[in-house]
């Protein structure tokens, strides 16, 4: 029950995490964080942003999945 409990506040962590790295409606990740280095680089930001959503997106399965398991017991 104590591991539960531990995995569900690492994974709940990671959604925190997750959601505030995704990008908003202007700039996203690319933008926030490597700057002009996209443009020097390629396209190499976006393809983190995607990796970013899709581990978001996991993460939250598994923390709705874990809550409804810890409810249960």
């Amino acid at each position: 029950m104590t591991a539960l409990k531990v995995i569900h506040l690492i994974i709940s962590l990671a959604v925190i995490v997750g959601v505030l790295l995704q990008s908003g409606k202007s700039a996203g990740l690319s933008g926030a964080i490597d700057g002009g280095a996209t443009q020097f680089f390629g396209s190499g930001g976006r393809k983190m942003e995607e990796k970013i959503n899709k581990a978001t997106m996991v993460a939250a399965i598994v923390f709705m999945v874990l809550s409804l398991v810890l409810a249960v017991l």
